[in-house]
């Protein structure tokens, strides 16, 4: 029997700047849990509607949005990621979660995609509250080699970095370039895979998400190291990677699941761009992650 689900548009603000997002809601008038869903790097929020349709059937609120400047969210200039802003758009969208009338504020779940894998482990650190996290493909550290970069191509997406972060403290447009390349192009992912996983994130009706980003946080990124905040974690992590991963390697996944108190490591066969492109996979990577939520839940 499928389960009836209700999705509402939502917004609310960080700084004075609107975030928007979708909430999806299991039928029925009881408080239910929560999953806050949180998208990577340079993601958008209809990436992630498969898998809050899916938390929902299983019962479970599931809310989605959009980080500011990024897909239907205000916020200029457009596609510059932060990490502070974004840490502070989680906390923000969970705050919002707490306040709804039919979600239970004392069983909030955190679920972050690459990028945001890293910022639910940190923002979950930092609030006892949270019930459990997942963290998928999460971001932690750049790998020691990136698999068909040379080092001439490094150098290029290093100075793209550099002009771009330039350009930011001048007061400047962005200097932007793609999120997803060919080997070889001056790109935040450049991969044989590109082609297809574009098509991917571009597909559907309507398509929040764009091919472009400006670079600068990057700059940041080569400190950030989510592993320090596993090891504060009170709550259950469950780290979701995959065995032929180049972009999010299974030893940077595995050192933040051994980081936490709590922490356990799933790894599946394929790539990083399984999790988006290969429906059986996402399949099998999501029925896991409801069982882990309802585990934890029940304390079992």
């Amino acid at each position: 029997m499928r389960t009836e689900i209700m999705r509402t548009e939502i917004s609310f603000d960080v700084a004075g700047v609107r975030c928007s997002g979708r909430l999806f809601l299991p039928a029925g008038s009881g408080r239910v849990p929560c999953v806050v869903l949180c998208h990577g790097f340079s993601g958008t929020m209809d990436r992630l509607f498969d898998y809050a349709e899916r938390f929902a059937a299983a019962g479970f609120a599931a809310l989605v949005f959009d980080y500011r400047s990024f897909g239907e969210s205000a916020g200029e200039p457009r596609q510059v990621p932060g990490i502070a802003g974004q840490l502070a758009d989680i906390r923000a969208a969970v705050a919002f979660a707490r306040d709804h009338s039919r979600i239970d504020a004392d069983r909030i779940l955190l679920w972050g995609n690459s990028f945001g894998g890293a910022h639910v482990v940190v923002v979950a650190a930092d609030d006892p509250r949270i019930g459990a996290v997942v963290a998928q493909i999460p971001f932690n550290g750049f790998p020691k080699r990136v698999e068909g970069r040379t080092a001439w191509d490094t150098v290029k997406v290093l100075g793209a970095i550099l002009w771009d972060r330039l350009r930011g403290a001048v007061g400047m447009r962005p200097y932007y370039i793609p999120m997803v390349g060919r080997p070889g192009e001056v790109a935040v992912t450049a991969t044989p895979e590109a082609e297809r996983h574009i098509q991917t994130l571009t597909g559907g009706e309507k398509t929040l998400w764009r091919n472009v980003v400006a670079p600068r946080a990057l700059l940041a990124m080569m400190r950030y190291r989510p592993t320090e905040s596993a090891a504060r974690l009170s709550c259950p992590l469950l780290v979701c990677a995959a065995a032929e991963d180049h972009e999010t390697p299974v030893e940077t996944s595995r050192a933040l699941a051994d980081a936490a108190p709590h922490g356990e490591l799933r790894v599946y066969p394929g790539t990083h761009f399984s999790f988006y492109t290969d429906q059986t996979f996402r399949d099998t990577v999501v029925a896991d992650q409801i069982a882990f939520f309802r585990r934890v839940q029940t304390g079992g």
